[in-house]
């Protein structure tokens, strides 16, 4: 009880007057109530168990890292980064929660977030992959630039993406736990992507094994010609770009055409709003 009550007790006797002007850059103490969810937060699962894990450190050692927010209208703030931390207080019953207050629009707000989640491996990947496509799609980012920004290979955030053209069961499976990025990859871009991932699951079938079962579920097939190098280059340019799969069928006259596969509505409508732009 005494910890408990002794959490941010410093910060309390130095922030005691209430109509305290908030000074940007300061750790203060802020209603938990005052305090509304980031909209662009990357992760949308949060564990009851670990949520609960949290408390209970909390309440033996304190809060470690004040969590990170912005000042809005009214006194009333917006959470970049800690909702877990911000659940745990809630939980706790706690009312006021130590915090950053510092200048951000919802870009910043965004990278932040991820940021956070992704360097304390909170961020499942497929959730990962969301918060590098608001980048792409909302912020304008292309993936050289998320790849700079985050100390991550261009082609981490181009296979990380693609994930998310897979069907929405087997992106499931992957955010329940239940299937790896490592086996869901090889079934890009598979039309029967669905039942072979049901497969993998029931017979645990390794990574390093997907790649031979996609093989055989093709027919033990490969494609009647070689691609040309060039041809090769330039659509891997365009999957990463897009972060879809993309096929191009070129003629020895040169002409041909580009097929960009999508999965789902949103997906169309993001393709149709580059094509536009």
């Amino acid at each position: 009880t005494n910890k408990r009550k002794a959490l941010g007790r410093g910060l309390s006797v130095l922030l005691n007057d209430d109509n305290k002007k908030i000074n940007i850059g300061n750790i203060i103490e802020i209603n938990v109530n005052d305090i509304s969810s980031n909209p662009n937060q990357p992760r949308s699962n949060f564990k009851n168990e670990s949520i609960n894990e949290l408390s209970k450190s909390i309440k033996e050692l304190g809060l470690i890292q004040p969590i990170t927010v912005k000042e809005l209208n009214n006194n009333k703030f917006q959470l970049i980064s800690g909702e877990r931390r911000l659940k745990a207080f809630r939980l706790i019953g706690l009312n006021t929660i130590p915090s950053y207050v510092r200048k951000a629009n919802d870009i910043e707000s965004l990278e932040v977030a991820i940021v956070e989640n992704i360097q304390r491996d909170d961020l499942n990947v497929i959730e990962e992959a969301k918060g590098y496509q608001r980048l792409s799609q909302e912020f304008g980012y292309d993936h050289e630039k998320i790849a700079k920004f985050m100390s991550k290979s261009r082609s981490h955030i181009s296979n990380t993406l693609r994930l998310l053209t897979l069907p929405q069961d087997v992106i499931g499976l992957i955010e329940e736990g239940n299937l790896t990025a490592g086996q869901a990859r090889p079934l890009i871009g598979m039309p029967n992507a669905s039942e072979i991932a049901e497969n993998i699951v029931k017979k645990k079938i390794a990574a390093r094994e997907v790649e031979s079962l996609v093989q055989k579920k093709k027919g033990g097939k490969r494609s009647k010609k070689i691609e040309d190098p060039n041809i090769s280059f330039v659509r891997n340019e365009i999957e990463s770009k897009l972060g879809l799969s993309v096929e191009i069928l070129n003629k020895k006259n040169n002409s041909g055409k580009i097929v960009i596969k999508y999965k789902s509505l949103d997906q169309f409508e993001s393709l149709s709003k580059l094509l536009k732009s």
